[in-house]
């Protein structure tokens, strides 16, 4: 009776080690962001060992609670649903039912997930842009971009420039009965990532007589030269993105050579010859003194060229936009930034709200300072959070307002 006891209590005590992290003072519900975090990191490490075993890739692994999440388009009685194609890249698009004064707003979302995994279907996306049909009486368009690590950059980039290219075009806006004057490229995380790259790229192209009325990029990853910006130090083992995770996930967007991840862990993987574009991402001078705390900025350790040359997307804007000139910065539309304090991407979206404020555009940037990565997410069982549903609130009450 006593081994057992023992083996009970060790039992827990592990589990119990396992299950807690620190979690920050000011985060709601704080068990339950405990139990999520613990999943995902579960979820982790399976992945690390199915890998390592070589049982299968460890973003496939990862894509194996995409598919858990699956829902199939439904339709209800305010919004029809359907996936389809546009351009030969598969979207969920979401047509409202109820009646229009006049044409409607439209909304192309892109998924986040690291361009690794995540879709479209998955339950917490449909019921985003579910839910952003339904209360804008807007045509959403759901891009299910493919993915790393079977597709490299630029594919996901050229996958939603490709949709978006498609919908706004006046015959395709007027098949829907969308309003040409009120669209919105929107996304989180990778896929704000990709909103950003999709807007500046269409300031370039002459073919596109469409103009976007707002992007709105929800914690978005924006640049992939500084891994040791003040939030990722500070937020190196917060929940959902720790910076290891985040890391991979940038570094399995151009290549599962480890030598790329590597450089990008230590921060070594710019060659002096681009040492001009740190001026892009020199925190020092973009980010307010609120959000240095005690950090010291640092001249960069360069790395070789070897791997700019190998993978020279790391430093593509259409990758990294907040890599981009002044120049290329004026003339984007309204903007909406949502930035967590908790996030390990919080200073990309502080310092791409500057660069753009300091150009002429017009920003609104929300920061939440008792929210993490992906909080907008969780707004429905069993992983639901109160600051998923402020969060989702504050989002849509802006395009409701602005788009």
């Amino acid at each position: 009776m006593g081994a057992k006891l023992l083996c009970l209590f060790l039992a827990s005590a592990l589990i119990a080690y396992y299950i807690y992290t620190p979690i920050p003072e000011d985060v709601e519900e704080p068990w339950k962001v405990m139990l999520i975090t613990a999943s995902f990191r579960a979820m982790g490490h399976l992945a690390e060992v199915a890998d390592r075993l070589g049982m299968m890739h460890y973003m496939d692994a990862l894509m194996l609670l995409t598919a858990a999440e699956y829902v199939a388009p439904t339709s209800d009685e305010n919004i029809t649903v359907t996936d389809t194609e546009f351009s030969n890249v598969a979207v969920r698009l979401y047509l409202p039912r109820r009646a229009s004064d006049g044409l409607r707003r439209a909304v192309i979302y892109f998924h986040g997930g690291g361009w690794c995994v995540g879709d479209a279907g998955m339950k917490s996306y449909d019921h985003l842009t579910r839910w952003t049909s339904n209360m804008l009486n807007a045509v959403v368009v759901s891009v299910n971009y493919r993915l790393a690590p079977k597709y490299r950059f630029p594919v996901q980039f050229e996958d939603v420039y490709s949709v978006t290219k498609f919908f706004l075009q006046s015959s395709v806006l007027s098949q829907y009965g969308v309003d040409p004057d009120r669209i919105c490229v929107a996304g989180d995380s990778a896929g704000g990532n990709l909103a950003a790259a999709v807007a500046q790229q269409l300031l370039k192209d002459s073919e596109v007589k469409t103009k976007l009325k707002v992007q709105a990029l929800v914690y978005p990853a924006l640049q992939t030269l500084d891994m040791n910006l003040p939030s990722y130090q500070e937020n190196e083992y917060k929940p959902i993105l720790p910076k290891l995770l985040m890391v991979k996930f940038w570094s399995e967007y151009f290549t599962s050579d480890s030598s790329l991840r590597e450089a990008m862990a230590s921060n070594r993987h710019v060659p002096v010859e681009s040492s001009h574009l740190f001026h892009f991402v020199n925190w020092s001078n973009l980010l307010p003194e609120e959000l240095k705390k005690d950090c010291v900025y640092t001249s960069p350790t360069y790395g070789s060229s070897e791997l700019a040359q190998k993978y020279p997307g790391f430093l593509d804007t259409r990758a990294a936009p907040l890599l981009a000139s002044d120049a290329q910065l004026r003339g984007l539309p309204l903007t909406y930034i949502l930035t967590c304090e908790h996030d390990v991407l919080r200073d990309d979206g502080v310092m791409y709200a500057e660069r753009l404020r300091a150009v002429g555009v017009s920003v609104t940037h929300d920061h939440a300072k008792d929210a993490f990565h992906g909080a907008m997410m969780f707004v429905s069982s069993p992983a639901e959070l109160a600051v998923g549903h402020r969060l989702l609130k504050r989002y849509i009450e802006w395009l409701n307002d602005n788009l």
